[in-house]
């Protein structure tokens, strides 16, 4: 009985250092096993979709072309929400929904979400009267030449329900590209 005790710890032990070992072989990989994380490429091509949507957006409700919205904050869609989101989602489908680490990543995904669409909302109508304000100051007064205030820092639940949904679909479409590269059978 001890016996068998003792081979599975044996067991388990070459088994740990076996995946410690293969970890620390793909940090030795450097960039290449950056590029080659499905979790990473998804977020971040889940960002620079988001940030490209922006400017077409803009572009339909406002009749103009702004290229600053390729590095902006704000507006439509939420891209920090694309980008988290579009994490969770690949970690969930590579390392199960009952790891810690989806865990994690959901819970960070949920503030960063709750954040977009209070605070930093909030803060930029704040930024919106303010702005108002100063207009409406005296010519004389010295505020009156201060630089206006950055007015579109949050999102709408909309802009950040349109942002979840994107970083759901390119997380999940990026991890099922990633399987086929791996050569499993979807």
């Amino acid at each position: 009985d001890t016996h068998r005790a003792s081979v599975r710890n044996n067991r388990e032990e070459r088994r740990v250092i076996r995946l410690r070992r293969r970890r620390m072989g793909n940090l030795a990989k450097g960039a290449s096993s950056l590029v080659g994380s499905p979790a990473l490429v998804a977020a971040m091509l889940s960002f620079t979709i988001a940030q490209i949507c922006k400017v077409f957006t803009h572009y339909h409700t406002h009749g103009k072309v702004d290229w600053g919205r390729l590095v902006g904050s704000g507006g439509m869609p939420s891209s920090h929400t694309a980008l988290v989101v579009g994490l969770t989602t690949a970690i969930g489908l590579k390392d199960a929904l009952d790891s810690s680490i989806f865990a994690l990543c959901l819970v960070f995904s949920l503030v960063v979400m709750y954040d977009a669409t209070g605070v930093r909302l909030h803060a930029g109508r704040q930024a919106e009267v303010l702005n108002q304000l100063i207009v409406e100051l005296p010519r004389d007064h010295p505020l009156t030449d201060s630089r206006p205030l950055r007015d579109s820092l949050g999102h709408t639940p909309v802009q950040v329900a349109v942002g979840a949904l994107l970083g759901m679909v390119v997380g999940y479409a990026h991890f099922n590209m990633w399987l086929i590269s791996q050569g499993v059978d979807l």
